[in-house]
């Protein structure tokens, strides 16, 4: 196999074998069977598509040598040019290996084993290793192929040009060339080119590249939309909110570029441990070569164990296979919306037995809505809610803005009211038309201009904003943070795949917190945590086991680094928080926590059976090498139909 120099790819860094079958060193860049990107426009597929005719040319040769009936010496001419066509690369590559001083490697153990087994006149067993290790190479290169695709395709979410408003026309431009604060047009059909926010007109989004969600989603004055968006049916216009480098996209492909650098410690130790194999095979195979026949004789009989024992020791399976689990599995999770920024990040994942959770934006949408509406005698809920709205709808405070948006979704005018001034932390002053004056705000408000509130009971802790009419309590509404919908679902899975314990960490009061706890089930609430109590309370549930933290918000960053596992919400969460992740869910939405949990345990549990499959099979045929009951047709299984059994399991990740 070619000398690969690459310290990220998680594949045997001295000795692997690139998808072409080629030598380079690699400094000059190439594309290898470990999946790794390196910057070589080499591609795996066509790769396949220019070997496939030689191998079948080979094939062809072989069968009509072991088949059709030929003098002897036709049949070997044939099964010589087979061997020359499907092994000249290898022979090639072998020779470049041995001249550089790194002999260690499949490429000069294929060719010493099958070159040795012909100058002792097993010529159909050497010509054998030779063609049907390239066939499982080319197999091994385009299962490789299908889960680079995977990660590659999200190449395809950058827009080539954007359409940007110039002196009263929308002008064609490179993305990279456009500024924060431009207006950009997008028609059906067309990629957003760049984060933005829609100025005018209405489209369904298909979100599905960037998120894995399949439902579209609708696009209207002030919405957001992220690079990547497909609009379908409308065009909008809409403001540049970040540049090219800063988008969503460039985001991603960062994250998935690092995330090949980052090896789990599974695929450190196939590193490891091939390093170490290798010689000691080799020498084992030579010390079987050379010993037995010393004492016992039958030269021919023990060189033909030991090349036997050559064929199967090959490490290809683990070295390609193991790598190719985390590779596929981190494709996978992409198309499902969770970016996972390593290996060891999925490594990690598998270790979690507790879930820390943050409550806003994380567990709830951030946004409040009217649960209660409790009118004062002698009024009605519309008149609470009216009179609210008409005071607050020039406030930009989040609980104004709830109660105003749920007077417009019950169809319930605002009273008409002049704002006289806004009192901070505590609420508003209005007059009505009529000249009386009212008051809407907290209860310390009604408190200050003597608004009696004894006959206003509520045994829910919820925000409130109460109302009056010329010193007159006229009533109050209960607001609360809504909970995303399917968390509860979400939290119900990760108990289903063996988390023990889910901890809620907030900076809100006790009493709401605690109402979202039991709502989902939350088995800890911590809550009036400032950032630096969340990273301590963090910190102690971390020392007690493997611990994930999701959170959303730039006061989240610190515990994201400091949690065996960072996960943060991606879509609206702050870009602290998503630097500092280790797995990004790009919807916002729970239900991709325990999907990420589920592909992190598949490719862990992959990677074991791959382990366990390689070893097993190659320590069985290389002792039954040595005793002499295993030959050649059985080396060549253990070495390249183990591998492509490894491979094929290992793409099991991609489901």
């Amino acid at each position: 196999m070619s000398a690969h120099k690459h310290e990220g790819c998680g594949c045997h860094e001295n000795e692997h074998s690139c998808a072409c079958g080629c030598d380079h060193d690699h400094e000059a860049e190439h594309s290898c069977t470990c999946g790794c990107s390196c910057g070589h426009d080499h591609d795996n597929d066509e790769a396949v598509k220019e070997e496939l005719p030689r191998l079948l040319a080979a094939l062809a040769l072989f069968a009509a040598g072991m088949i059709l009936p030929l003098p002897a010496l036709i049949k070997a001419g044939l099964l010589l040019l087979c061997y020359v066509v499907s092994g000249y690369d290898v022979l090639k590559n072998a020779w470049r290996s041995l001249r550089r001083g790194r002999m260690l490697n499949e490429h000069f153990l294929m060719a010493v084993a099958s070159l040795a087994a012909m100058a002792i006149g097993e010529m159909s067993e050497g010509c054998a290793v030779m063609l049907f290790y390239q066939v499982g190479e080319c197999c091994q290169a385009y299962a490789v192929g299908r889960s680079r695709r995977q990660v590659k395709a999200l190449l395809s979410l950058k827009a080539d040009e954007a359409f940007v408003l110039r002196d009263g026309e929308y002008m064609p431009c490179d993305p990279a060339a456009v500024q924060v604060g431009d207006v950009i047009r997008v028609r059906p059909g067309e990629r957003v080119p760049l984060d933005a926010v829609v100025l005018s007109g209405m489209s369904e989004m298909d979100t599905s590249a960037l998120t894995g969600e399949g439902a579209p989603r609708a696009a209207e004055p002030g919405e957001r939309v992220l690079a990547g968006f497909v609009s379908q049916n409308g065009v909008i216009t809409a403001r540049v909110e970040k540049p090219l480098a800063e988008s969503s996209v460039s985001r991603i492909l960062t994250m998935v570029e690092k995330a090949q650098e980052r090896k789990a410690p599974a695929e450190r130790f196939i590193t490891v441990f091939a390093r170490v194999y290798t010689p000691i095979v080799v020498g084992l195979a030579a010390v079987l070569a050379v010993v037995p026949p010393v004492f016992l004789g039958g030269w021919r009989v023990w060189i033909y164990r030991a090349l036997t024992f050559l064929v199967a020791s090959c490490p290809c399976a683990l070295v390609i296979s193991v790598p190719l689990c985390y590779f596929a599995g981190i494709g996978a999770a992409a198309r499902r919306g969770v970016l996972i920024k390593g290996g060891d990040s999925l490594d990690a994942l598998c270790r979690v037995e507790t879930v820390v959770l943050d409550k806003t934006g994380t567990l709830t949408t951030g946004e409040f809505d009217v649960c209660h509406v409790h009118p004062a005698a002698g009024y009605a809920e519309t008149d609470v809610l009216s009179m609210i709205a008409g005071a607050e709808r020039d406030s930009n405070h989040p609980l104004a803005v709830a109660a105003v948006k749920a007077a417009q979704a019950r169809g319930i005018e605002p009273a008409a009211m002049t704002l006289e001034r806004e009192i901070a932390g505590r609420g508003v002053c209005a007059r009505m038309p009529d000249g009386k004056m009212a008051l809407a705000g907290n209860a310390a408000l009604m408190q200050e201009n003597g608004v009696a509130l004894d006959e206003l009971h509520c045994e829910s802790d919820s925000a409130r904003i109460y109302v009056s009419l010329d010193g007159c309590a006229v009533g109050f509404i209960c607001l609360s943070d809504v909970v995303k919908p399917g968390a509860k679902e979400a939290l119900a899975q990760l108990r289903a795949l063996g988390v023990s314990r889910t901890v809620m960490l907030t900076g809100d009061r006790e009493a709401p917190a605690q109402a979202v706890a039991d709502e989902l089930g939350i088995d800890e609430v911590h809550a009036q945590l400032l950032p630096g109590g969340k990273l301590e309370r963090l910190e102690a549930i971390c020392e007690e086991g493997g611990c994930a933290f999701v959170g959303d918000g730039i006061n989240d960053a610190p515990a994201l680094v400091r949690a065996d596992v960072g996960m943060a919400m991606g879509a609206l969460g702050s870009d602290a928080a998503i630097e500092a992740a280790d797995i990004v869910l790009m919807t916002d939405e729970m239900d991709r926590l325990p999907q990420a949990l589920a592909v992190a345990r598949r490719v862990r549990m992959l990677a074991r059976q791959n382990v366990a499959i390689a070893l097993g099979i190659k320590i069985a045929v290389l002792i039954l090498a040595a005793f002499g009951l295993a030959g050649m047709w059985a080396a060549v299984f253990a070495d390249v139909g183990v591998a492509l059994v490894c491979v094929l399991n290992a793409m099991r990740a991609m489901r």
